[in-house]
């Protein structure tokens, strides 16, 4: 994991570069009835929920991905957890819907391209009330407690797990931050937060177990150096002043 575009790192809004050409994220596909039936799946490292081909990136992109898999980084109660952080702020939790190039007739084929894999990232953060979307997901952590362990997720609408506006967001070319590494993401990060309630974010990361029977906490990766790539944004992130001569 050792290359010069890994994933994630830290992004310093003033560093950041507006693109116009950045248009808004366009999911297609997203609203799941609730007979469709999602694997929900403890793999050790995080929560993954496996989604269908059906769900699809048709805007905001140069091409098409479709929708493998969605999971989740955390921390502990003793502190935060999202992987990416924000001018040096880690928020306490990030969601990873993970896609691939339709150009490529599997996951594991696209995963090693250039182009291969996109991925949506967005930050949680704890706000009043709770979150019926993510309520989906975490009713069911206390099923998949054990490493291994999958159950079923009725299917509900998964855009409701990222943020309203997918017009704000910062783009960068990094890499998957668990082995292997592939340098293979472009990555978009929303610039709007998620809120879930108190009692969701501690279940988040009180009801996983790992391995050796510890609880699953803090499953994030430090950010990594930037080694001179560009960090994108689809909004203007600093105040233009303008100096007028004298």
């Amino acid at each position: 994991c050792g290359g010069t575009k890994q994933s994630p790192i830290n992004v310093d809004t003033a560093q950041a570069i507006f693109s116009p050409d950045l248009r808004p994220i366009q999911l297609s596909g997203y609203s799941l009835p609730a007979n469709k039936q999602l694997k929900l799946k403890n793999n050790g490292h995080t929560v993954v929920l496996e989604l269908p081909e059906s769900l699809a990136l048709t805007g905001g992109y140069a091409q098409q991905y479709r929708a493998a898999q969605l999971h989740l980084h955390w921390g502990s109660p003793r502190g935060p957890g999202s992987e990416h952080t924000v001018d040096g702020r880690r928020f306490p939790a990030e969601i990873h819907v993970v896609h691939y190039n339709t150009k490529y007739n599997s996951f594991t084929e696209a995963m090693v391209q250039p182009d291969g894999l996109a991925v949506l990232g967005a930050f949680l953060e704890v706000g009043h009330g709770e979150n019926q979307y993510y309520h989906e997901i975490l009713e069911h952590l206390l099923e998949i407690q054990e490493v291994g362990q999958e159950t079923f997720v009725p299917g509900f609408n998964i855009a409701g797990l990222l943020p309203a506006n997918l017009k704000l967001y910062f783009h960068y070319n990094g890499s998957l931050t668990t082995p292997p590494c592939y340098q293979t993401v472009k990555w978009t990060i929303f610039n709007q937060t998620m809120l879930l309630s108190h009692l969701q974010m501690s279940m988040l990361f009180s009801s996983l177990r790992t391995d050796d029977d510890k609880l699953l906490q803090s499953n994030y990766r430090p950010v990594q150096n930037l080694h001179g790539r560009q960090v994108l944004a689809s909004f203007q992130t600093t105040p233009s002043v303008k100096h007028s001569p004298g």
